[in-house]
């Protein structure tokens, strides 16, 4: 299809001036989509089936995708002018807002990876080595899928079956024992380094949310404590901006996701303070009054090390000016490695929505945030980790699976069918807000293919141990989890 173009010409990074080429764009947004296994996977019945029975294939949907793209550049009539084209970042902006206006998620959040990952590969934050693409899947998810294959869990059938026959709590335990030992081997790559002769100063704990970093952290300092290394932890929320400076957008919803939200000069400050003996007066950030309410006296000990449990703590200008070897870095992503029903579709569920599952409970019990409020924001959520998170999973030095095989049974009975889930009249005045929707239908028909448990199958510990990084979201944890206080 012919549209009208009126840009002849793109603002690169370092400003000079190239021709326009429709070309790139097409080729940008087809990579996307082969690297998740095509478009197909964002098809939705009622969302977007006339632009899959207009354009029949994924190359003819690439290029008619990118015609709205130019159309949508060209709105702008400076973009006109020959001396102020697009930038490229412009140009990439409107793809991800093209692929997502259209309802092709899954390729939007490849493109959106894949973009900041090579943004931090050019900024030198990352070598090619670490760069992870579109994020998935990666070797890391392969190894836990072949985990998952070999105990039967790797499908929504396979797992239904070990439900329905009574060997939930055999998977309960062996895929424990493979979480406790990720966090053995942590504890021992820690130790190695001291050993030797790394001054490890400080150890971050970084990863998507409700992938489970706070048990996590309790659960590696115990190791490490036990070995006489001794910790100051502090708590990076303390940090956050006041709500005035946080504009609400039409939905009333802050956006604390993006690490813009904090301040990172301060923290960064403060950081290269403690690692230098000195004392900080450290904010205390109030969630209540949504502002700063005083200051702590804090200072790092010679004999101790700083833990950090943070979002985005691999985020680079937290840590500018601070050497590599006086860090530690473990990632843990919440990976659920599922195939859709007996698995011959070859499609994988989305582990994402796992998390926001996650999520969704963790704030109804303990942040009186309402379930659809949760979904309503998670927007907010992918857009930072895509951008500050998981690009940068590759500096890690270790690599925790957070995700249990069988997350989905467990808090099935919290959601369905007299859960917390929210019903479709509740979603019905926000029709326009498509990602939301499209995450609706998407977990609404995952719950439905899911055998659950009862909720006092969920509850009882003899099945779920109370130190479990599970209870830090369903609940009866024994475990001190700070933001559940």
């Amino acid at each position: 299809m012919a549209v009208q173009n009126r840009i002849r010409k793109v603002q690169k990074r370092d400003r000079s001036l190239v021709p326009f080429d429709q070309g790139r764009i097409v080729h940008a947004i087809l990579r996307a989509a082969r690297s998740v296994g095509g478009f197909s996977l964002d098809h939705l019945p009622g969302v977007n089936d006339r632009l899959f029975q207009a354009t029949g294939d994924d190359e003819h949907l690439a290029e008619f995708l990118s015609d709205i793209v130019v159309a949508t550049l060209n709105h702008d009539p400076r973009h006109w002018i020959a001396n102020f084209p697009p930038t490229i970042e412009e140009i990439q902006d409107t793809v991800i807002h093209v692929l997502r206006s259209f309802g092709l998620v899954t390729v939007a959040d490849a493109y959106e990876c894949w973009r900041w990952g090579k943004y931090w590969v050019r900024a030198g934050e990352l070598t090619l080595d670490q760069f992870v693409g579109n994020g998935y899947p990666t070797p890391f998810h392969e190894e836990i899928l072949a985990w998952n294959r070999d105990h039967g869990c790797d499908t929504v059938e396979g797992l239904n079956e070990i439900v329905r026959s009574g060997k939930l709590p055999r998977l309960v335990e062996e895929a424990t024992e493979r979480y406790e030992r990720e966090l053995d081997e942590a504890a021992r790559k820690v130790l190695a380094r001291l050993e030797a002769g790394d001054e490890i100063r400080m150890i971050w704990i970084s990863g998507p949310s409700s992938s489970g970093k706070t048990t996590t952290t309790v659960k590696l300092t115990q190791r490490l404590l036990r070995e006489g290394l001794s910790f100051l932890m502090l708590n990076l929320d303390d940090y956050f901006w006041p709500v005035v400076e946080h504009p609400t957008d039409w939905l009333n919803d802050r956006n604390f996701e993006t690490p813009e939200a904090l301040d990172i000069q301060t923290i960064n400050r403060h950081l290269k303070a403690l690692l230098a003996g000195e004392a900080i007066e450290k904010p205390i950030y109030s969630f209540k009054e949504g502002t700063h309410v005083g200051t702590r006296r804090v200072r790092l000990r010679k004999d101790q090390i700083l833990l950090l449990d943070c979002l985005h703590g691999f985020y680079p200008p937290l840590t500018a000016g601070i050497p590599k070897e006086a860090m530690f870095r473990l990632y843990i992503e919440a990976a659920n490695m599922l195939y859709e029903g007996d698995g011959t579709g070859g499609r994988l569920t989305q582990f994402t929505d796992v998390r926001l599952l996650r999520r969704m409970l963790r704030d109804a019990q303990h942040r009186n945030h309402p379930p659809l409020q949760t979904l309503l924001h998670w927007h907010y959520v992918r857009a930072g980790e895509l951008f500050s998170i998981i690009p940068l999973m590759g500096l890690a030095d270790h690599l925790v699976n957070g995700g249990m095989p069988f997350d989905l049974p467990v808090l099935k009975p919290y959601f369905v069918p007299d859960g917390i889930w929210p019903h479709p009249e509740e979603l019905a005045p926000y029709a326009t807000f498509l990602d939301a929707r499209i995450r609706y239908r998407r977990i609404s028909e995952l719950l439905r293919s899911v055998a659950g448990l009862t909720i006092w199958e969920a509850q009882d510990h003899a099945l779920i141990p109370g130190d479990h990084l599970v209870r830090e979201f369903i609940g009866g944890s024994i475990i001190k989890i700070p933001h559940n206080e």
